[in-house]
């Protein structure tokens, strides 16, 4: 009996010890395999699908949840060198029923990789809105939610589309002449002038330079274990080249200032949502955007920087519901709420 209970408990441990096994051999061997792991279950987890649309020999990623219904859809534009997944910490808290559509923005993650012409910012709005036509978003009209990058290609959408766009929430959007210049601005200018397109922050090639790009977007200090930090670089190195090709797109004269010289044409009702701390694109652009739309809701977050999504997602997307309660009950004449 004792043997039989020994060799149950020794079959068990086994059994306990080879999924653990596994995940340290993937923490130290393979993190950038674990990595994309924990994206794929926080999308099963969330309700997410990650689903393709083609149009002609240009394909789109996408993930998904909810259905299209009397309420606005959610479509939502991640920001530079980035993905689809960033939106999953606001998913978590946005209510299940309504329509949530995050896209890979071209040639990111798994959206079609073409040429410099589909980077700048006019071509990424005639993406997207081809997208847009694909899936049929634009049935009725939808709430267009950007940040940083996506924010620029965001305002720009609405205002070439007005009549598709509800409403448009801007996170720390680029695209604004900032009466102040950010730290990672101030960066730009010194190599503009070296013509140094290898060092670029937001493009990290070590783990040291991983490190150093999140404490230049995010005001909270996060305690990352040096192999996520070498996951995370490992993940990207294989399209850093895309990565300087886009980037140059979005910073050069035709559309670093693009929701600057377009922002007159947004006639949504316009939510603004900015990190106090932000280092990345300076928090003064708010007062540029509140000056150009006297309508427009601002809101900003202390203790927080250029990534508003990672750093407050609770917070982020309680903004957002209210501001689409707000926006429904004036449509309404009501004083309902969204449950």
């Amino acid at each position: 009996m004792d043997l039989e209970m020994g060799n149950m408990f020794f079959i068990a441990g086994g059994t306990l010890a080879i999924p653990i096994l596994a995940f340290l051999a993937s923490f130290m061997l393979w993190p950038a395999a674990l990595i994309r792991i924990y994206y794929w279950y926080w999308r099963r987890a969330l309700g997410l699908q990650v689903c393709y649309t083609d149009c002609e020999s240009y394909r789109f990623c996408y993930s998904t949840r909810g259905k299209s219904g009397s309420r606005p859809s959610l479509l939502m534009l991640h920001g530079f060198s980035t993905h689809k997944d960033m939106w999953l910490s606001v998913a978590k808290y946005l209510p299940k029923h309504l329509h949530l559509v995050c896209v890979d923005m071209p040639g990111h993650e798994g959206t079609s990789r073409t040429n410099a012409a589909d980077y700048s910012i006019e071509g990424q709005v005639a993406r997207i809105h081809q997208f847009v036509d694909s899936i049929r978003l634009n049935k009725k009209p939808f709430h267009l939610v950007g940040t940083s990058m996506g924010g620029n290609v965001a305002g720009v959408y609405a205002a070439r589309y007005p009549a598709e766009v509800s409403g448009l929430t801007l996170i720390c959007p680029a695209g604004l002449k900032q009466p102040h210049e950010s730290k990672f601005v101030k960066h730009l200018r010194v190599l503009e002038k070296t013509q140094n397109i290898q060092n670029i922050p937001l493009i990290p090639s070590t783990s040291g330079e991983m490190d150093e790009m999140i404490k230049l977007v995010s005001h909270i200090r996060y305690k990352i274990p040096q192999q996520i930090l070498q996951g995370l670089v490992d993940v990207r190195i294989p399209h850093n080249d895309f990565y300087r090709e886009a980037f140059m797109e979005i910073v050069a004269e035709t559309s670093r200032y693009s929701l600057h010289e377009n922002m007159h044409l947004i006639t949504a009702p316009v939510q603004v949502i900015w990190g106090k701390q932000d280092q990345v694109v300076d928090v003064s652009g708010a007062s540029v955007l509140a000056e150009a739309l006297p309508d427009c809701q601002v809101e900003l977050l202390e203790n927080c920087g250029h990534s508003v999504p990672v750093e407050r997602p609770r917070k982020t997307a309680s903004l957002i519901i209210d501001f689409l309660i707000a926006q429904q009950n004036i449509g309404n004449g009501s004083s309902k709420k969204l449950s």
